[in-house]
């Protein structure tokens, strides 16, 4: 099943971005394979699923290893890197229609977040905000977080230059 998420195609590209596996005792549960991993992130992502909710036929034993996998990718900036890579991948085999563009954000809330403010849609709670930008054909451009009060325009020159 994750080789239906994580094509040979896609799996070349992505893994020489994923840090290499540090190392560690002989002994304990070995390591859940990072395209096994990969696979579960992307099936939670796509679905909106709770973590706990992964399907252990997704050969990731739980969806809590996929959490974490997802939050280090996160403060290494493998995700980054890798949308980078892959939009460079796009681009280059000109699948990036780019007679169009949409900018979109949505807010959600977010107690304890650095990037947090009063959001002027629900009575000043505190909440955060994602500001994205596809093509016309919905390629996902560029993204960016900030706190809840951030208007779209304010955003649009930082997203739409490099």
């Amino acid at each position: 099943m994750s080789e239906l998420l994580v094509t040979d195609e896609l799996w070349a590209v992505v893994e020489p971005l994923l840090p290499k596996e540090s190392s560690k005792p002989k002994s304990g549960t070995p390591r859940v394979p990072d395209r096994a991993t990969l696979a579960g992130i992307l099936f939670v992502l796509k679905r909106g699923i709770p973590w706990e909710m992964l399907p252990q036929e997704m050969g990731c034993v739980s969806g809590m290893i996929c959490w974490r996998r997802l939050t280090e990718g996160q403060e290494l900036s493998v995700w980054e890197r890798s949308h980078r890579t892959l939009l460079d991948y796009l681009g280059q085999a000109d699948k990036i229609d780019w007679e169009r563009a949409s900018l979109d954000s949505a807010v959600a809330p977010a107690p304890g977040d650095e990037k947090i403010g009063p959001n002027p849609m629900d009575r000043g709670k505190q909440a955060s905000k994602c500001h994205l930008v596809v093509d016309k054909g919905d390629v996902p451009l560029a993204v960016r977080h900030t706190a809840a009060n951030v208007h779209d325009s304010k955003m649009l020159e930082e997203l739409v230059t490099p």
